[in-house]
């Protein structure tokens, strides 16, 4: 099997112990990843906490960190296919997704390249005269980064790049499912030329590697993309040094279609926003409020479209949907499958796993009518589309908004006024009207409640990794005046 190593201050290197990675098309191992534990992650934190305060990461000017992201990101778009074919084959992704979105990373980090040297302080016109007072926007410190395995390039393009344009140093940990990707990327860092520690890349397990990595004291900022459950012993662990955090976490998000939308293009992006990357997305419109005098029109029209799509081997460029990333994920589905149906829930299409090797799933819809079913409420990370019907504007927020979710949500209307009330009632962090899962390096993107707090992308993001310090300078020579009054 192919050996993958970890990254740690420079020098490639196997973990302390390691673990087999598993092909979701086969289920089978076919690779062995590195382990890394609680001196591994001590060992690159080190290191990046070295490069802060010391060698030439700590002294370059920002023009020349952003020419460093340049060359990156052209090494990432000279090797996308590469890094696609490897997604694919760690994560079950299909190869026709992943190409294209690696692709696209590549403008990411020429975006933050671009932002290096125009991330700006201020100058304060302050109330006294003999005073100049300004801003200066440092690096916030060491970031730890906790990446996923859905979408791990893009997802860590959003946090690497921001945070190494603000002068950051970063220890990132992989997720265990699928890391192959992340550790292949470590190489083209290293191709690019940063200083040895400036971007540390770990796999390892959350007990083992990523709660001693959240709540190591010389952590400053922690950016998780992940599940809530996880985030909040993420947010316990920080307490422990008091960094920082930007979460960008799941979400149940709202797909709504009034009787006035084009329907063909609503059901084209219902078939983006739930069955494209296997439902595996954190923006996936997995619940579809259809306006009641169209369900029955919409939702036949959506079935049609979901028995048509391939699936199949995720390198096929043919094929539309591939396997779940994990067993584990699919026996989770199923059985949420099952307790909506017992629930009182109609499955009206998919639903049956299907024979073979693989952790396939099929497009599943659900029409819920007005059971709260589990498939409703809890986010399946997967192809499962569940259904509800509205008849008002006010029933369509009250619906789209009873979540405790806010990652992103769809509207679909021709009416350009109601578009605008729809987009000022939804408590989302993204709203997409008659589009979906669209995404751009100049757009924040970010959640409320459940979803997280802070944002990736955009000018945003770069913020979130500076802090501000505050400068006086005294002008006059006087002598000070009293110095038991503050001035």
């Amino acid at each position: 099997m192919k050996q993958f190593q970890q990254f740690v201050d420079g020098v490639f290197e196997d973990g302390t112990s390691t673990f087999e990675s598993i092909d979701p098309a086969t289920g089978k191992a076919w690779a062995v990843m590195p382990r890394a534990l609680r001196d591994d992650v001590d060992r690159a934190v080190a290191a990046a906490d070295r490069n802060l305060s010391d060698g030439d990461w700590a002294s370059m000017t920002a023009t020349q960190r952003g020419k460093l992201l340049y060359r990156l990101a052209d090494l990432i778009a000279a090797n996308a296919q590469h890094l696609a074919e490897l997604e694919t084959r760690d994560t079950g992704k299909i190869i026709r997704e992943t190409s294209a979105q690696i692709a696209y990373v590549a403008d990411y980090y020429r975006y933050y390249a671009g932002l290096a040297d125009k991330i700006q302080g201020a100058h304060l016109p302050i109330d006294k005269p003999d005073m100049e007072v300004w801003l200066r926007r440092e690096p916030v410190g060491v970031i730890a980064a906790i990446v996923p395995w859905n979408s791990q390039l893009f997802l860590s393009a959003v946090k690497i790049g921001p945070a190494l344009a603000a002068g950051c140093t970063m220890v990132i940990k992989a997720s265990e499912e699928g890391p192959a990707p992340m550790l292949a990327l470590a190489r083209l860092i290293d191709e690019a030329g940063f200083p040895a520690g400036v971007v540390n890349i770990l796999t390892g397990f959350g007990d083992e590697c990523g709660a001693h990595l959240t709540s190591h004291p010389k952590i400053d900022h922690i950016a998780f993309t992940g599940g809530p459950q996880t985030a909040k012993h993420i947010i316990r662990n920080s307490a422990e040094n008091l960094a920082s955090t930007s979460l960008e976490l799941g979400g149940k998000s709202p797909f709504v279609v009034f009787e006035d939308a084009d329907l063909e293009s609503a059901a084209n992006a219902q078939v983006a926003g739930i069955f494209a990357a296997s439902g595996q997305s954190c923006v996936a419109g997995s619940r579809l409020l259809v306006q009641a005098s169209i369900k029955e029109r919409f939702l036949a029209l959506l079935v049609a479209k979901a028995r048509e799509i391939t699936i199949g081997d995720p390198q096929d460029h043919k094929t539309e949907i591939g396997p779940l990333c994990t067993q584990k994920q699919r026996d989770h589905i199923t059985q949420q499958v099952e307790l909506a149906v017992v629930e009182g829930a109609e499955l009206i299409c998919g639903g049956i796993v299907p024979q073979g090797a693989g952790f396939y799933y099929p497009p599943t819809i659900i029409d819920c009518g007005d059971v709260d079913a589990s498939t409703w409420t809890t986010e399946l990370f997967g192809p499962v589309l569940s259904v509800r019907s509205f008849n008002t504007e006010e029933e369509a927020v009250e619906l789209a908004n009873d979540t405790p979710y806010g990652l992103a949500s769809g509207v679909f209307t021709s009416n350009l006024s109601r578009a605008h009330r729809m987009v000022r009632r939804i408590r989302a962090g993204i709203v997409w009207v008659n589009t979906y899962r669209a995404v751009s390096p100049i757009a924040p993107f970010g959640g409320f409640g459940q979803s997280g707090q802070g944002r990736e992308g955009g000018l945003e993001a770069v913020l979130d990794y500076t802090r501000i310090k505050t400068v006086w300078l005294r002008t006059s020579d006087e002598p000070i005046p009293d110095p038991f009054v503050m001035r």
